[in-house]
C-alpha cells in the first residue's frame, strides 16, 4: 500500500502518460529559467557586418571606435 496512493494505481499507462508530461513540463520550465538567467548572445558580436561607420560619432572625435 503506498502512502498516498494504491501502487496499482502507479502500474496503470494514463499514470504513466501524466508523469511523463509532467517531466517533459518541467524540463521546459527549466530550459526558459536557465535562458533567463544566461546572458543574452548577440550575433552581430560574432559576425562582422559591412555596414559599419568607418569613424566615430562620438562628441569626443578621439574616442575609441
Amino acid at each position: 500500500m503506498g502512502v498516498l496512493l494504491p501502487e496499482s494505481l502507479l502500474h496503470t499507462s494514463w499514470f504513466g502518460v501524466l508523469a511523463t508530461f509532467v517531466a517533459i513540463n518541467t524540463l521546459v520550465y527549466v530550459t526558459l529559467a536557465m535562458t533567463k538567467v544566461l546572458p543574452k548572445i548577440y550575433l552581430s558580436d560574432w559576425f562582422s557586418h559591412r555596414n559599419r561607420r568607418a569613424e566615430t560619432r562620438n562628441i569626443d572625435p578621439d574616442a575609441e571606435i
